[in-house]
Order: structure tokens, then sequence, then C-alpha cells
């Protein structure tokens, strides 16, 4: 007898359906799984044999087959187990097949019968929803977390027992309520812009990052606060949409980084990579591929301290997701593209030692030296960053300045309405920084006397061309914060002096 259940298999940050068909057939009693299954999957028929011993199913004495269709499709990971197990049960008569219609089945099986959470819950419920599915079943703990999709019921099992039951209609599982129990306006940040001290430069060239999705290089000794800022940016971000939530949530969730208290990323993610990161644990790799840090950041923000601490081939990996928003890993067994559309928020010391140009001590670094420290860093990948930023040491006595500073929501206000005039503009959510050339030649036009100091800057600085762009963007942005329509001489002057390593390397 033959018997098939939707299961579905990860690649990448999406679900694939897979056809999990069973057969018992006479012969020599035998158990084998099919379609290119790796070793979790391979192992599944140990599972699913003691789980349903042990629940009390009997095995048939027959030839088992469990083929797991498409073939030429790599199967990954625990969460067959409960469709094989189902599978075998129906195909002995003991389940009409009819009823697994119009649902997915995922689960990870325990050797008592009990159903394990696996990762993916997200992408899971999200292939359910676009292939039409009614509902789909999924270890309890996965249950809330698949939930935030409405159009689908979710199925929270917690064993095999109760998945029988339920197809078997002797009680049917009660459908897990929809989980929308979080805000999609404010989230709760446990720090603010106004406990940054001084720094007023630096906070806002921050504010123009943040309306303008651009990318920022800090540079400024050790001490300074360029952490304290970086982890402050979030602050002063837009709120994710719902949508923007899924797609968040999507990577950290295969991970296995969402869980029932916290089913969606509900802020904009931080991610600090060590300066040790591998090139494959930053944009992603393994085999099947696995998202990496830029990923994790999607929609966010990437930190990385230290930049010219980071390996130099690890750094030239960030060309590409910068560049498109995206990253995509090919292996011989085929492709498989991650969302990376982050804020890159970096830091560095101006030299080794990290006093050069302070006041605060000599600095220690010959000429050579330095130029070597910032040599690690390409001219490629500092194009890519928009805006470049001093930011000194802060003095004794703004530290002691009684008076607060502007908080992030004040701050965030401003941000929203520059992004709003850009969703205007562009006729959907899309900031400066995603600009492509055409956008820029469109929405950038300097006036006669800006076009005029921007050549001026060019010469002088020796800017390449996707510098000159970058430049524009950041006009265009400062320009947006001032709710004025065209860029004027004065947003291009702001723009240029965010530059300081062109300056420094002219």
């Amino acid at each position: 007898m033959l018997t098939t259940i939707t299961c579905g298999s990860l690649h990448g940050i999406e679900a694939e359906p897979v056809q999990v068909e069973v057969d018992l057939a006479l012969g020599l009693p035998a158990f084998s799984i099919v379609g290119l299954p790796e070793g979790a999957v391979k192992e599944s028929k140990v599972r699913v044999l003691a789980a349903l011993g042990n629940v009390g199913y009997a095995v048939p004495p027959r030839k088992i087959t469990v083929n797991l269709a498409p073939a030429d499709l790599k199967k990954s990971g625990a969460a067959f187990d409960l469709a094989i197990a189902l599978g075998v049960i129906s195909a002995a008569g003991l389940i009409d097949g009819e009823r697994f219609a119009g649902t997915m089945v995922v689960g990870e099986l325990g050797l008592d019968g009990s159903c394990r959470p696996v990762p993916g819950a997200l992408p899971y419920v999200l292939k359910a929803k676009a292939m039409g599915f009614g509902s789909l079943m999924i270890p309890h703990d996965n249950a809330r977390e698949a939930a935030v999709i409405a159009d689908v019921q979710v199925l929270p099992v917690r064993s095999l027992d109760e998945a029988v039951m339920h197809f078997s209609g002797e009680r049917e599982i009660v459908p897990c309520a929809v989980t929308r129990d979080f805000s999609l306006d404010d989230v709760v940040h446990d720090v603010c812009m106004s406990e940054v001290r001084g720094q007023e430069s630096a906070k806002r060239a921050l504010e123009i990052a943040a309306a303008g999705a651009h990318n920022v290089l800090m540079i400024g000794p050790p001490g300074s606060g360029k952490t304290m800022l970086a982890r402050r940016l979030a602050t002063i971000m837009p709120p994710l949409s719902f949508d923007e939530m899924l797609e968040v949530s999507a990577a950290h969730s295969v991970l296995g980084l969402t869980s029932a208290r916290r089913p969606l990323v509900t802020g904009r993610p931080f991610r600090a990579p060590h300066h040790t990161v591998s090139d494959a644990g930053l944009v992603g790799g393994s085999n099947p591929p696995r998202p990496g840090e830029v990923s994790l950041a999607h929609n966010g923000i990437l930190f990385l301290d230290e930049l010219p601490e980071f390996k130099r081939n690890v750094l030239e990996v960030l060309r590409e997701p910068l560049e498109e928003g995206a990253i995509t890993i090919s292996r011989a067994a085929g492709r498989s593209t991650f969302p990376a559309a982050f804020s890159l928020v970096a830091s560095m010391n101006p030299c080794p030692c990290g006093y050069f140009g302070t006041d605060e001590r000599p600095c220690i670094c010959n000429g050579a030296a330095v130029e070597r420290y910032r040599g690690k860093i390409s001219g490629p990948l500092l194009d890519r960053i928009d805006i470049h930023i001093e930011v000194p040491s802060v003095k004794v006595r703004e530290l002691a300045a009684r008076e607060r500073a502007e908080t992030s929501a004040r701050v965030r206000d401003r941000v929203l309405a520059a992004r709003q005039r850009q969703t205007e503009r562009f006729g959907k959510e899309r900031a400066n920084g995603q600009m492509n050339l055409r956008q820029i030649e469109e929405f950038c036009r300097p006036d006669a006397a800006s076009s005029a100091l921007l050549e001026k800057a060019i010469e002088r600085l020796g800017l390449s061309a996707r510098a000159y762009s970058r430049i524009l963007k950041v006009s265009r942005t400062i320009a947006d914060l001032e709710g004025a329509s065209t860029i004027s001489c004065a947003h291009v002057a702001e723009a240029i002096g965010y530059r300081s390593l062109d300056r420094k390397n002219a």
C-alpha cells in the first residue's frame, strides 16, 4: 500500500516541498530511504522504528520503502521523521491516506515518540502558504513562531500519538492562535542617543546614515565612543514593517535563533562579529549553504569593530552584498541566495597604536606603519562606504556636562520624515543609499554652484566614480532631512566633508 505526505526541506532560508512516499510491499523485512538523503535523514529509520514501537504501533514485517521526491534534491535534517512515521502507519492501513491532503507535516521524533522542534518553522509555514496548504502540522515548540502567518492553520503536535489520533479522527488538534502579540511600531531600546556626551558631528553623521541607509566608517582613538555610537544607531532607525520582520526572522529561524518566547525578530538586528570571523561565517557557506552574519544583519546593522584587524579576504567578500543587497553562495549541488541589505557601520583607530593626530598622548607609529595599517582596507571597499567620520576623544567638560543631549526619539522623528520623502519620491519603500545610477541622475541633480564645488573636490581628492555617486546620495539625504527639494551647495559641502579618508589620501 502506498501513502504520500507533503513535508519540506530547507535550502538556504527557504523550504522546498518534498513528497514523502511510503510503500509497504511483500518481501523480507527491510527499511530503505531513497531520494538523496543525507546523514540525519538516513538515520530517520532508526528514530521512526523506535518511536513506533515505543508508542505501541507494531510495524508489519514488510519491505518498507520511503522515497523523498523530487529525487534529485538533496535532503538534510530530521524534519522528515514525523511524516515518515505517519506514512508507515497509513500504509499499514491504520490511517486513510486522503486525510493528509491539504496539510504539510514537519517534525523530528524522539525515541519515545515525542515531537521535537526543528529549525526553520517560518520558512516552512511560508512555503505552506505559497503552495495553498490549509494547515501545517509542526512540533508544539515551533507553533508560536509558525502562527505569525494568519493564512495557514498551525497544528501544534507534542507526540506521534497525538498526530495519529488527529488524522484518524479520534481527537482533533486545536490550531494554534495567531501570534501577533508584539508591537510593529514600538520596540523598546535599553540605550539612547542622549547618553552620548559630546560627539555632535558623529551623531549628525549617524542621523544622516539612518535617514538614507548609508554605510559609515568611524575613525578615532580608543575610548572615543565609536562602539557606543554604533550600538545606538538602531534607536534612530525606522521601525521594521511586518514584511521586513518576516525577512529578518527567516534567516534567524533557519539557524535556530528564534524561540517560542521570541518567534519574530521585531527590532533592527545588530550583529557584531569578532575580527577572527571567516569569510563563510561572515557571508554564509557550508554545505548545504547556511546564512552568515550579513544575512542575520539583513534590514539592520552589521558592526565591524577594528576594521583593519579583519582578514583582507574576509572584507573583500563584502563587496557583493554592499552593492547588491544580497549574497549568492554557489556550490556543486546548486546556488543559494540570501538577503543581505544591511547598513555597514565600521570603526578603526587612526593608526596601530591608536593615537595618531590626537592630543592625548604621542603616537609611536612611523609613517610607514600608519600607511600599512590603513592599507589593509582596500580602495574598492572604502568607495562603498558613504560616510567617513572622525570621532575625536571626548573632553572632560563634555563628560561632566549636566544637560541631556537630544533623545533618540526626537532624532528618529526627523529620520522618519526624511524616509517618508524618499518613499514618496521612489513610489515604494526605498532609501537614498539604495539608489541605482539612473535614479542618481534623476533625483540627485545639484545646482551650478554645487556642481562646480563637486568638480573641484573630485580633482583635488582624486575621487572615483563610485565615490562621486556616494557624495550625491549623501547630499540628497541631507537635503531630505532639511525638507529641501533640490541639492544646494551646503548639502554637497557637508557630504564632501564625510570623505575624510579620501582627503588624507589625496
